[in-house]
């Protein structure tokens, strides 16, 4: 086979371009998903376009929630996947959408260099991935590398120094915990101790779309439009929805800590869950007071409880166990036990409003 010098040319530059450039022509690999190992690297699924500005693929769609889960004060961009020809998750109102096997839920970690300025600088620093397999849910966390180009799979977990500077010009160092794939279950994890998808639920992805080209529409609707959805109310906004707890023309205090605590508690406290036993169910659709915490003593009054009576007691926060062990950064103390280092300033302000505004 003869080949020109116009076409050597030709075939370099094809490959120069191949190589610096971020968008993909192929669809994700769905081949990939479905197999019974992950693979070493996230860009061999082939979720992204340009993975490092986190530009998704076909198919791959963004996603927020009302009452995301605090995590170190990172930010978070979330997407989900569904191939091609597959049935949509059926409508339920209470637990997280039910998505079917080969799909494949997003969500990545990263830091902002300077909060003063959250859209600037960011450094990725992991990505998580719940994969549906035909044997179940499987989840697997990748962390980037310092360039930000890669990220590899760490199934024992890793810890992470992001350098960071607050809002108050404060610099900083947060210890990150990426978790390893058996911490994962401590959280994702339903009654029948499969682990399971927590965070999109309809209540929670009742709301405005991320940005994309248009107007703004409604998550249930376009996810609808679009086939990852089947079924619910002729109109999507009328589904169930929690408000934003930290926007204060969303609801009441009353809705929006209960709101806070269905995000970042509900997902061990609800019943059929890790902390079930314990009988304190922090979900926004628990009605009963006495079991979201209201003069409810503790099952087991260990350390954790601070030597306090009740989880929680109106008009005095000071005096409930909730609040305590949201307030600490003592790791047998702590709550969550998972997902976090810091404490949440404005959740523990909120919830500290919250039980101060209940009657004695």
């Amino acid at each position: 086979m003869k080949i020109t010098c116009r076409g050597i040319v030709c075939l370099l530059l094809a490959i120069m371009v191949a190589a610096v450039s971020p968008v993909m022509a192929e669809g994700v690999n769905d081949e990939l998903l479905r197999a019974s190992k992950p693979a070493k690297t996230l860009s061999e699924y082939r979720l992204f376009t340009n993975a490092p500005l986190q530009e998704p693929n076909r198919r791959v769609v963004p996603y927020d929630l009302n009452n995301p889960l605090f995590t170190d004060y990172s930010l978070k961009y979330r997407f989900v996947y569904v191939p091609e020809g597959a049935s949509p998750a059926p409508y339920e109102e209470r637990e997280a959408l039910r998505f079917p096997v080969g799909s494949v839920l997003v969500k990545t970690f990263a830091y902002p260099r300077d909060f003063r300025e959250p859209d600037r600088h960011i450094r990725l620093i992991e990505t998580r991935l719940l994969i549906h397999k035909k044997g179940g849910w499987k989840a697997y966390p990748y962390v980037w590398d310092a360039e930000g180009r890669e990220a590899v799979l760490k199934v024992a977990g890793k810890r992470v120094d992001v350098d960071v500077v607050w809002q108050d010009g404060k610099a900083d160092r947060i210890s990150y915990a990426v978790p390893n794939m058996n911490q994962c279950k401590g959280c994702h994890v339903g009654a029948d101790k499969a682990i399971r998808p927590i965070g999109p639920k309809v209540r929670n992805l009742n709301r405005p779309s991320p940005a994309r080209d248009g107007p703004p529409v409604n998550q249930l609707r376009y996810l609808r439009q679009i086939g990852y959805l089947g079924g619910g109310p002729q109109k999507p906004e009328d589904s169930p929805r929690v408000p934003e707890p930290f926007n204060s023309a969303d609801g009441t205090l009353f809705e929006r800590a209960r709101s806070y605590l269905d995000g970042n508690c509900a997902h061990c406290h609800a019943p059929g869950k890790p902390a079930d036993t314990s009988g304190l169910y922090l979900d926004y659709l628990e009605e009963r007071a006495v079991h979201w915490g209201v003069n409810k003593t503790p099952v087991a009054a260990g350390r954790g409880s601070g030597g306090l009576a009740v989880n929680i007691r109106p008009g005095q926060p000071e005096k409930s166990i909730l609040l305590y062990r949201m307030n600490s950064e003592d790791p047998g103390v702590m709550m969550p036990e998972l997902g976090r280092s810091l404490i949440h300033r404005e959740g523990v302000d909120l919830i500290r409003a919250f039980i101060k505004s209940l009657e004695e």
